[in-house]
C-alpha cells in the first residue's frame, strides 16, 4: 500500500476505552466511526451522535462520514446529511446525524459501529460570471432527462 495520509486523533475522555476509527478490509475505503454516546432512535426520529473523537486533517483533504450499508439494510438507519462533511480546520468533536427510517425503535448503544469515515482530496475552485455558458446535447434537462 505505498505511503499513507496521516491524520492527527485525539480520543476525548468519553472515548477512551473505545476503538480508535479503523478498516474493516483490506480493501475497505473508509474507516468505522464507533459511538461513544448511547441513543435511542424512534421510527422518523434524528439524532446527533458523537465518536468522542477529534482530527486534525491535513490541508487539501476533508473528512466524509457515510453511512454503514448493514444499518441501512437491517434497520433502515442512515446518516441524514450523507455524506457529511469535516473540513479540514475543524478541531471539534466528529458527531454523526442518523435517522431511523425503519418500522421500529434503534437503539445505538457505545461501542456500535454507526458510520464510515473517509478522507478525500479537496479541489478549490473560483467561480467567473459569465453571460452564457457552453451548450451541450443535454442542455438544462434535469432530473431523469437523460433515461428512462
Amino acid at each position: 500500500m505505498g505511503d499513507l495520509l496521516t491524520v492527527m486523533v485525539v480520543r476525548d475522555g468519553q472515548a477512551r476505552d473505545l476503538p480508535l476509527p479503523a478498516y474493516g478490509s483490506e480493501g475497505a475505503a473508509g474507516m468505522d466511526l464507533v459511538a461513544a454516546e448511547e441513543s435511542v432512535l424512534l421510527p422518523g426520529e434524528w439524532a446527533s451522535v458523537g465518536t468522542g473523537i477529534r482530527l486534525e486533517i491535513p490541508p487539501g483533504f476533508e473528512g466524509q462520514v457515510r453511512p454503514r450499508s448493514g444499518l441501512a439494510l437491517k434497520h433502515g438507519v442512515t446518516v441524514l446529511n450523507s455524506p457529511g462533511t469535516i473540513d479540514g480546520d475543524y478541531r471539534g468533536e466528529v458527531r454523526v446525524i442518523l435517522i431511523n427510517h425503519g418500522r421500529d425503535p434503534f437503539t445505538v448503544s457505545r461501542g456500535d459501529r454507526i458510520a464510515q469515515l473517509v478522507i478525500a482530496p479537496v479541489t478549490r475552485f473560483a467561480l467567473e460570471e459569465v453571460e452564457e455558458l457552453e451548450k451541450t446535447s443535454r442542455g438544462s434537462g434535469g432530473f431523469g432527462s437523460t433515461g428512462k
